[in-house]
């Protein structure tokens, strides 16, 4: 298996992040091939969710392999790393399907920032979420990974974990709204990741596309961001008219996607 690996079992895509040796901590081949997978999901209905987890159980992801910053020396250098993560998440948080962050242990660097592009996260009771960049590298997030960040925990919040270079445990995450369960261990973290995912692919895909879409339209540009082409799409749809039927009829719809 590679450093990435992904398969689909039962129009459920399975991404697993396989460094276990360092906490899965993340090689930029890696982010790229997340990148791409995100990118190029289908919307035929043969992948109908996408679950990210962390092979071993100690870690989701322990941010990026240090090692992947020795050669930087020039400004160049950092701002096309910055470019390419903002590209990575981004591809992340587009993607058509839904996605699940199934955390284990520890979240940190560019594996909470992945977990935070994600739809849905749930964790085990040891979860270790956060960037505690102030006392280790002492790089920075850029302003899109602020934003996202800041649009899920608020402001004073990511201000407060990334100054005190703390980590947020699974109750305050909780609590706070960053994952929607806490459940026993690793293995029962990937039972409700399962789950889960089973449960969204029952869903209108439309309507689950054109959401997520439109909430992060509303990060970016506010209240009047354009939706005109989000609404065509789901009420112009077979499945609209599907549901429509189907409710009046008292019976299951049958989602087609289109």
């Amino acid at each position: 298996m590679s450093d990435l690996h992904y398969g689909v079992v039962d129009a459920i895509g399975w991404i697993t992040l396989n460094r276990p040796d360092t906490r899965n901590a993340l090689t930029f081949e890696m982010y790229e091939g997340l990148a791409e997978i995100c990118a190029n999901a289908p919307t035929d209905g043969s992948v109908k969710a996408i679950v990210i987890h962390g092979a071993g159980g100690r870690a989701f992801a322990a941010g990026t392999d240090m090692t992947q910053f020795r050669g930087f020396s020039t400004p160049q250098d950092a701002w096309d790393y910055e470019a390419k993560m903002d590209g990575v998440l981004e591809e992340i948080e587009r993607c058509p399907i839904p996605t699940i962050a199934a955390i284990t242990g520890a979240c940190t660097g560019g594996g909470a920032a992945i977990a935070a592009c994600c739809d849905l996260r749930i964790t085990d009771a040891r979860l270790k979420f956060g960037f505690p960049i102030a006392r280790t590298l002492g790089n920075c997030l850029s302003v899109s990974s602020l934003a996202r960040l800041s649009d899920l925990i608020g402001p004073g919040r990511v201000r407060e974990i990334i100054f005190t270079a703390r980590l947020v445990g699974a109750e305050e995450a909780e609590a706070v709204g960053l994952v929607s369960e806490i459940l026993d261990d690793a293995e029962a973290v990937m039972a409700r990741a399962e789950e889960l995912a089973a449960h969204l692919a029952t869903h209108a895909p439309l309507t689950l596309r054109v959401t997520k879409e439109g909430l992060r339209r509303l990060r970016d540009n506010g209240p009047g961001a354009e939706d005109k082409d989000l609404i065509e799409t789901a009420y112009m749809s077979e499945d609209f008219k599907e549901g429509m039927e189907a409710f009046l009829a008292k019976r299951a719809p049958q989602w087609k996607g289109r």
